[in-house]
């Protein structure tokens, strides 16, 4: 029986939508899903000029960094005048980042932070007063599963990623009075370009990372299908692959079992070894024997 309570899915027809970060990964499949609906959208990206091939037919395109007060302006101003308004605003914009606290330097903190947690937090508080104009709005906000579940070796990244979630969960609250929804993608691993922009002095966590994205089993393509789902279907925390469920519930709801599997972690980082199989295969018998 249908709960009285259900939204029908949501239909992005006609819907007038930006991307930031969308000419590659994530960002790029969400901006071909939007399109195939038959959404107006505008993507965003450090690019002067979007790669040839990189976006569908009819795509507008700007250079926006996301870290540019001045840039975000120009954008809205640009949306006002060409689009009269905004429907889906998607900040998808991102770096990886990886590394021990003692070895990680401060540069490296301040370039995530302006990145990954500022360029969401700019996207909202540029387009928010747009959508409550308009009574109505969808703002997604891809964050990690690192939002969540906070592995050894990873600080500034978790710290950020934690931060989206955050800020998500406030502005759900706060903007529902105004009708305007708001998402957060947490996806594991999936390959994707992402490994390109790591840029610090662990060279041991980049490593690990690197090799964690270009051998991850789930494509851009396949993470947006689901996350593109769970926005049709008005979900807050969209997670898109079942080991992130399984992490995410240990941590929830086995919190010993958990904790273990990080400090078994911690100490293969300690030991010069892959962070990621003791994680993975022991949580994942763990969301086995709890079906």
């Amino acid at each position: 029986m249908k709960s009285p309570f259900a939204k029908e899915p949501r239909s992005y027809d006609g819907a007038r939508a930006l991307v930031t970060g969308g000419c590659s990964g994530l960002g790029q499949a969400l901006v071909k899903l939007l399109v195939r609906d038959g959404a107006r959208v505008l993507v965003v990206d450090v690019h002067e000029q979007a790669p040839e091939g990189s976006l569908p037919a009819g795509v507008d395109y700007r250079q926006l960094d996301v870290r540019s007060d001045e840039a975000w302006e120009e954008t809205r101003n640009w949306v006002e005048a060409n689009y009269g308004g905004l429907d889906v605003l998607i900040n998808n914009a991102g770096i990886a980042a990886g590394g021990r606290i003692d070895v990680s330097d401060m540069d490296e903190w301040h370039r995530i932070i302006e990145i990954n947690l500022l360029g969401v937090v700019r996207g909202c508080r540029t387009f928010v007063p747009m959508m409550k104009e308009a009574g109505s709005g969808h703002i997604v906000n891809t964050a990690s599963l690192a939002g969540l579940v906070h592995a050894p070796s990873m600080a500034s990244y978790n710290a950020v990623k934690a931060g989206v979630v955050a800020v998500s969960e406030t502005l759900r609250a706060e903007l529902s009075p105004f009708h305007i929804e708001v998402s957060v993608i947490c996806p594991a691993f999936f390959r994707t370009n992402l490994a390109q922009s790591f840029h610090g002095k662990d060279m041991d966590a980049e490593q690990s990372g690197t090799a964690m994205i270009n051998n991850a089993p789930r494509s851009a393509d396949q993470v947006a299908a689901v996350a593109y789902a769970g926005m049709r279907a008005h979900k807050h925390i969209i997670l898109t692959d079942p080991d992130g469920r399984i992490a995410y519930g240990a941590k929830r709801f086995a919190r010993p079992v958990y904790d273990a599997a990080m400090i078994s972690a911690a100490k293969r980082l300690a030991d010069g070894k892959p962070p990621t199989p003791p994680i993975l295969d022991k949580l994942q018998s763990l969301g086995k024997k709890r079906k």
